[in-house]
């Protein structure tokens, strides 16, 4: 789909700060993150609303998304111990999950998303998660 920004990252045309990837998912860091770490899974084939994925579809992303989160707990130390999972599907119309180390509850807020991250953090965010993947 080419007017949809994740498509258009899957196709290479948008450059991303990729995590991980499968032939059916990509991970990458998203640009307006909580945390550090802060990284969007989503499937490649386009669908706008989680549920209208096949229930297979649904349970292999969050299958997907386990050893992810595993991943940046181990890089990123979130002060709870744990990766938040959050599903909201209002800002881009393409299914993605949010992957959040969470250092308190209001980590899972959208009004913390910070919108001044560098390039340099970035760099560096995608080594931490990338060194435990």
């Amino acid at each position: 789909m080419d007017n949809c920004v994740f498509c258009n990252i899957v196709s290479g045309k948008i450059p991303c700060y990729q995590v991980w990837e499968d032939e059916k998912y990509l991970a990458f860091l998203t640009i307006s993150p909580h945390q550090r770490g802060h990284t969007l899974l989503i499937p490649k084939k386009h669908t706008d609303y989680l549920f209208d994925l096949d229930d297979s579809d649904i349970a292999e992303i969050v299958v997907r998304a386990k050893p992810i989160a595993s991943a940046l707990k181990q890089a990123f130390m979130p002060k709870t111990g744990k990766i938040g999972l959050m599903v909201a599907g209002m800002g881009v119309p393409h299914v993605h999950l949010h992957l959040i180390p969470m250092d308190s509850e209001k980590d899972l807020s959208f009004s913390s998303a910070c919108h001044n991250v560098d390039e340099h953090e970035f760099e560096e965010n995608l080594k931490k998660a990338k060194e435990f993947i």
